[in-house]
């Protein structure tokens, strides 16, 4: 079996925490792990391969991670998409790559399963499924009247506990009327001993990959046409590169809307994991350890432990000490650059937080102020109109692309290790402790070849000073 990694997706609604260019399943929550991390070692017991599909930005935060795991046999094989066109067409780009016979299971980065014996024996369950030519889903039997989540209806079974459920229909995310309803049904149900007829739609599949594609092609011909064509012209040497333009010219659309609302082949399985697909505050604080007041805490980056006066069932998320005085039912989550205080309950409305700053033009939705790239990170100390100042680390072998900037100079300080510094016909070294000055429209490039991390400060000045400022003319990474 063949685990596909679907690795897109910007996890607005754990902003702050979570942005475009370090989305949720990236960012460490739980014993020093991010969730990706946990996919790929949950996975790895189960699967012989591991199949990632990402976009450029988040390839290169995989590969990072992956390597923090030191697995005997680490993933190699990745699919990147320019541009997100929803699951569906990732889906199937995937499984082109892979022979018709495959069985593949389709799988977030982004969830989190406590339960990981269940989840063996599960996918034991789907794969016996699959080879019969099913596409399996997995349903979560709902705890309560979620909104957040779609849901599945089964067909009627006579059983407390069926390895399979055939699927009546997929329903939309319910209002909370209508989830409520979901609920009393299934309880009904359990009273008179009868497996319940609504879950919540997981968002993991398993299939043979030639069965999904024909599927896909029978329900939704434009997609599939679409998908052969992007395949086609895609660059495959050391990763599968989709071109712009044949990703764009993929309809975009979701695997239930393209294929699993319409096929006849679709089977459920009713999973009891310890599931979370942690899409909002409220969810992850439910998954973190609570204190004898109900607060549950998050440190990020060294945060102080929080100091709590009659306060109670707070998730509090920070990278400072937080002092919470008689408030109950607050999110509390604080970055660098960000605050977000809510009330449980409303942290669905995140994600209207993040649209109403898109629509100002504001970068905080896309990037922290430490950003993380395939050359390492830098970090925004201090910004304002016509200047920035970073803490720029390289790591060790890697270099930042050959390029030039049309708006601004550039001066670099050394603080630790060498930088091989080019501008323009020049190549030199700067050690610690030394400067230089890049001016602008110069091409240039920074380099670090020796064995420990290149540290040093950028003071950018210039009329514009956006990181979308820069021309590159030569990149290690593949970068546009």
């Amino acid at each position: 079996m063949t685990n596909i990694i679907l690795c897109g997706g910007s996890g607005t609604r754990l902003w702050p925490l979570s942005r475009t260019l370090m989305p949720k399943q990236f960012v460490k929550l739980f014993e020093g792990e991010s969730l990706f991390q946990k996919t790929v070692r949950r996975n790895q017991t189960v699967c012989k391969d591991q199949f990632i599909v990402s976009n450029a930005e988040q390839y290169f935060l995989a590969i990072d991670q992956i390597d923090e795991l030191s697995l005997a046999n680490p993933t190699d094989k990745y699919l990147l998409e320019p541009v997100g066109r929803n699951t569906a067409p990732a889906i199937a780009l995937a499984c082109l790559a892979l022979p018709a016979d495959t069985i593949v299971l389709v799988t977030p980065s982004d969830h989190l399963v406590r339960d990981e014996a269940a989840y063996r024996e599960v996918l034991a369950k789907a794969e016996a499924l699959a080879e019969e030519d099913n596409l399996v889903t997995f349903g979560i039997a709902p705890q309560y009247p979620e909104t957040g989540f779609g849901y599945i209806e089964a067909e009627p079974q006579e059983s407390v506990e069926p390895v399979a459920l055939s699927v009546k229909q997929f329903r939309e995310k319910p209002d909370l009327q209508t989830a409520e309803g979901y609920l009393q049904e299934n309880l009904s149900l359990s009273a008179q001993h009868l497996a319940p007829k609504y879950y919540w739609n997981s968002g993991m599949f398993c299939f043979k990959a030639g069965v999904f594609l024909g599927e896909l092609k029978t329900h939704s011909e434009l997609i599939y046409d679409a998908c052969v064509a992007a395949f086609s012209a895609a660059k495959k040497d050391d990763l599968i590169r989709i071109a712009h333009d044949g990703m764009a010219a993929i309809p975009e659309d979701s695997i239930d809307y393209a294929v699993m609302e319409k096929s006849s082949k679709v089977k459920v399985v009713p999973a009891d994991l310890g599931w979370s697909d942690l899409g909002s505050f409220d969810a992850l604080y439910d998954e973190l350890p609570h204190d004898g007041n109900g607060n549950a805490l998050l440190q990020t980056d060294g945060g102080g432990e929080p100091v709590g006066i009659n306060a109670k069932g707070n998730l509090i998320v920070s990278e400072k000490l937080v002092a919470a005085i008689d408030v109950d039912d607050l999110l509390i989550v604080d970055t660098a650059d960000a605050l977000l205080v809510s009330r449980k309950g409303s942290s669905q409305k995140v994600k209207e937080v993040v649209n109403l700053l898109k629509s100002r033009g504001s970068e905080l939705p896309n990037i922290h102020v430490t950003a993380h790239r395939p050359w390492g990170t830098y970090t925004i100390l201090d910004e304002s109109d016509g200047y920035k100042v970073k803490r720029i680390v390289v790591k060790p072998g890697k270099r930042l692309s050959l390029q030039k900037h049309y708006h601004r100079s550039e001066h670099w300080i050394v603080v630790s290790g060498t930088a091989t510094v080019t501008r323009g016909e020049e190549v030199f070294l700067v050690r610690a402790n030394e400067s230089t000055y890049i001016p602008m429209g110069e091409l240039h490039r920074l380099e670090n070849v020796g064995k420990i991390p290149l540290v040093m400060i950028e003071a950018q000045v210039g009329e514009y000073v956006g990181e979308d400022d820069i021309v590159r003319i030569e990149d290690d990474f593949k970068r546009v």
